[in-house]
């Protein structure tokens, strides 16, 4: 049924990323800063030093980056509130300075994985049989910090895989605010514990669709009521950082799509944006638009939010809301069902289950599909992203967890009216780890964020003990056969229902 093809991605410590640095929060933002003595120093240097410093710094990093140059003004415009007499200052000081205040972060540089693909915007100029892909690839750097980059590729008529060079640089794009949606606002400021009376007056105080400062006009109107909404202070708090927890981020169209790194941006993916599940779906006016859930993670605690994009140029980042929008692995149907949005949800963390929304955004109570059952899967099941349509129903893969914590991928049919019903679970592994893709940063392991399925084949990129991203291809009828032969899975707990 599965056959592993040749081609494989592995890390490369010579992507890196021009960042803003502060001596003395490295990677820690909460502690003091040394900025003011590290400017100081700069400061004192005598000019024909700085010019030859500078030189220095354009000559080695200049061709590691597209706009070095423009990165090290916007560097030093971020802390230049604290230079004294900055106006005095000659360009290559300043210049110099934003060099002194930014780094290079390696985004590979600890491991590459978890992979999901889909179909390309541009199939153009293929030959027959020839389906051109975007691959999104976790990226985990310094500190555990993990990110969402890209590769394309093309896969041929039969086994043949290429992967396209993603080019010289990288960069994360330029973030902006975002328009929120009241309702969700509304849900997620209830979900964080807000004070329900001076939540209401706020959101009553907001129109459908808001952006910063319509919210500082109506935090504003909740302050004047201090006296007798004495949780106002804290629902101000909260309701700022709901909205900086949702951006957009736009690339320059100079860049390829390889060369793209979407980082965190927000406080709930503050410290990693993990394992992107993208699917392609396709709106009422026939417009596609590729959505993925993402696991963001603040440092404390997990979400997963919401990624929307036309074009892998411009993406928007929203938060999810609800009792099935929780812990990891959730991942979206690529269209609706009986008039309704549809999710794999991993809500309790062990469990298959499948939840239903009005709108996308918020995720109501999830029914389990499916529960360790098998000894390759009994620590617990998850998805291995979105479900893909077949005539015979809805496949799923999924991800099971067994004996010294090896994953392994498997695999479920679901009914295409009513995906709620499970047709087939297959009894023995699809894919588990071989003997060479055993070692790596978490050993023992293959998985992926989604496949994607071209006439009677599955295009399935995996990671292999999170060192490398393989690709392998299933040949869908004979998955499908064998889901019909071996059968539902054992019957569901009765209590399995959330």
């Amino acid at each position: 049924m599965i056959t592993r093809l040749d081609a494989t991605l592995t890390a490369d410590p010579a992507r890196v990323l021009a960042r803003l640095f502060v001596p003395g929060h490295e990677l820690v933002v909460n502690t003091e800063s040394r900025a003011t003595g590290v400017l100081a120093r700069i400061l004192a240097l005598p000019e024909d030093e700085v010019r030859s410093t500078l030189r220095d710094v354009l000559a080695r990093y200049t061709g590691r980056h597209r706009d070095l140059p423009g990165t090290l003004a916007a560097h030093y415009e971020e802390i230049s509130h604290r230079v004294p007499d900055a106006a005095a200052l000659t360009a290559q000081r300043r210049t110099l300075i934003g060099a002194w205040f930014t780094h290079e972060y390696a985004i590979e540089a600890a491991a590459l994985f978890n992979p999901s693909v889909v179909a390309h915007p541009d199939q153009s100029g293929l030959p027959p049989g020839h389906l051109r892909f975007v691959l999104s690839l976790r990226a985990v750097g310094e500190g555990h910090l993990s990110s969402v980059e890209f590769r394309t590729g093309v896969l041929g008529a039969g086994h043949e895989l290429s992967l396209d060079d993603p080019g010289p640089h990288v960069e994360a794009g330029r973030p902006g605010p975002a328009v929120h949606d009241r309702a969700l606002f509304a849900a997620v400021l209830a979900e964080d514990g807000s004070d329900a009376e001076s939540a209401s007056f706020l959101v009553s105080s907001l129109p459908a669709r808001f952006g910063e400062a319509e919210l500082e006009r109506a935090i504003a109107a909740l302050a004047g009521q201090r006296v007798t909404r004495h949780g106002g202070t804290r629902t101000a708090e909260l309701a700022r950082r709901i909205a900086r927890c949702s951006y957009e981020v736009e690339f320059s169209p100079r860049s390829a799509l390889a060369e793209r790194v979407l980082w965190p941006q927000g406080p709930a993916d503050a410290r990693g944006i993990e394992d992107a599940r993208f699917v392609r779906t396709v709106a009422e006016d026939g417009c596609p638009t590729y959505r993925a859930t993402y696991t963001a993670f603040d440092g404390d605690r997990i979400m997963p939010q919401l990624i929307e994009t036309p074009d892998f140029r411009r993406f928007r980042m929203t938060q999810l809301a609800g009792p099935a929008a929780k812990n990891k692995g959730m991942a979206l149907f690529p269209r609706t069902v009986g008039g309704r949005h549809l999710a794999l949800s991993r809500w309790d963390r062990e469990n298959n289950a499948i939840a239903t929304s009005v709108d996308g955004l918020w995720w109501g109570d999830a029914q389990t599909l499916h529960v360790p059952n098998r000894p390759w899967e009994l620590t617990q099941t998850g998805n291995c992203g979105s479900p893909v349509e077949t005539d015979r129903g809805w496949l799923v893969l999924t991800h099971g967890v067994g004996p010294m914590r090896e994953y392994a991928i498997g695999a479920l049919l679901l009914d295409l009216d009513d995906p709620s019903r499970v047709l087939g679970a297959l009894r023995e592994p699809l894919l588990r780890p071989r003997d060479d893709e055993r070692e790596g940063y978490v050993p023992n392991v293959v998985y992926s964020c989604g496949a994607l399925r071209h006439g009677d084949r599955l295009l399935l990129p995996y990671g292999a003990s999170d060192a490398a991203v393989r690709f392998a291809v299933v040949d869908v009828p004979l998955l499908l056969e064998r889901l019909i032969a071996d059968g539902p899975p054992p019957a569901i707990r009765e209590n399995s229902v959330a």
